[in-house]
């Protein structure tokens, strides 16, 4: 039969148009549920080894709670993730200002009217849901005329695959992301720390105060941000090593070794009590680790309360302030180069 998308009322939008959910289902148990406001992964239910399914992504029951998501759970960011130094940039002579809404610096574009506070349009076909908006010069302080969509797909490989596309008029930063919270025991099981994380990243990007790179490239070697072995998150978060006290715990971009453009495996995560693994791969340069160190206490899908490190987020992207380092992969877009990316989440148990 292969794998169809049903569609249903998820709420009000802020100007009382209609938010939709879509959801897929696969012949193994697993489905996914996306909504067109913020392009947001809202649930992903996996079975585990003895048959019992559970939803294993943070998040809220009603489109309206997604206007109120400080955490950013499951949305679509842009048109830039992560920090722009300064909350400023250049492109050939030209500065441009984006918001100031993290210090003196810019996270997320603009946190009430960057792309996972917003409307996208939908349309759908079997096993895919495509989300699209487009984006006018000098909107949130971004250059160009921009188009952009994001499709997601479900395979009967149990494959979460999210396919980001975009054009511009103008040579302008184009760096997407989805900020989904994972926690392989179920959105609702507590700590995430007894997690055990791969990552294919023998390097990270150090940060100043205010989470911005210096622009150094460190080995992880002999550090508590070594992941080339699996270990639990929770194993060397608490130590004493001045990365994790800046932010609170992981919360870096990571290398991912040997990036050359081509759809890598770059993290396995194991749940230790359900026995989920998910294997994640990316065409990206990049992967934001976030352990949910400051995701404040709120309630979430079902009743549940969420607090810190009950979620974790792989967030697959550019470097963060790869705008000011030349020794950076460029997210520089536009003018005949189009962005392109593809991550997925692939699921066992």
């Amino acid at each position: 039969m292969g794998i169809t998308v049903e569609e249903s009322v998820f709420g009000k939008y802020t100007d009382d148009r209609t938010v939709r959910l879509f959801t897929m289902k696969n012949a193994n148990g697993m489905s996914i549920s996306v909504s067109d406001l913020g392009a947001a992964l809202v649930k992903v239910i996996v079975p585990d080894g003895k048959g019992n399914a559970a939803d294993v992504v943070l998040g809220f029951d009603r489109a309206e709670e997604y206007m109120n998501n400080g955490s950013f759970f499951g949305v679509v960011i842009g048109p830039n993730a992560n920090r722009i130094a300064g909350a400023s940039f250049e492109i050939d002579g030209q500065t441009y200002q984006t918001d100031r809404n993290d210090g003196e610096n810019n996270l997320h574009s603009h946190k009430e009217k960057g792309f996972h506070k917003r409307l996208w349009q939908a349309e759908t076909s079997d096993g895919c849901v495509t989300f699209s908006l487009q984006e006018e010069d000098g909107a949130l302080g971004f250059p160009g005329n921009k188009k952009v969509s994001v499709c997601y797909t479900l395979t009967e490989a149990n494959e979460l695959k999210i396919h980001y596309h975009g054009t511009s008029d103008r040579k302008t930063i184009l760096n997407l992301t989805n900020h989904t919270y994972f926690n392989l025991e179920g959105h609702d099981s507590g700590s995430m720390e007894d997690h055990e994380l791969w990552l294919n990243a023998s390097h990270y990007t150090p940060v100043v105060a205010g989470a911005i790179p210096t622009g150094e490239i460190a080995q992880v070697a002999g550090t508590p941000m070594d992941f080339t072995r699996p270990k639990r998150v929770g194993q060397d978060i608490g130590k004493a090593f001045g990365q994790l006290e800046l932010t609170g715990g992981y919360d870096h971009n990571w290398v991912i070794d040997g990036w050359d453009g081509s759809l890598r495996h770059f993290a396995t995560v194991k749940a230790p009590e359900s026995g989920r693994v998910m294997k994640a791969y990316t065409t990206l340069p990049g992967v934001q680790f976030y352990a949910g160190n400051c995701i404040d206490e709120q309630r979430g899908k079902g009743g549940a309360v969420y607090g810190p490190r009950m979620g974790f987020c792989l967030e697959t992207q550019y470097f963060p302030d790869t705008i000011h380092h030349a020794g950076f992969p460029s997210c520089l877009f536009g003018e005949g180069k189009e962005y392109d990316s593809v991550t997925v989440y692939q699921f066992e148990y």
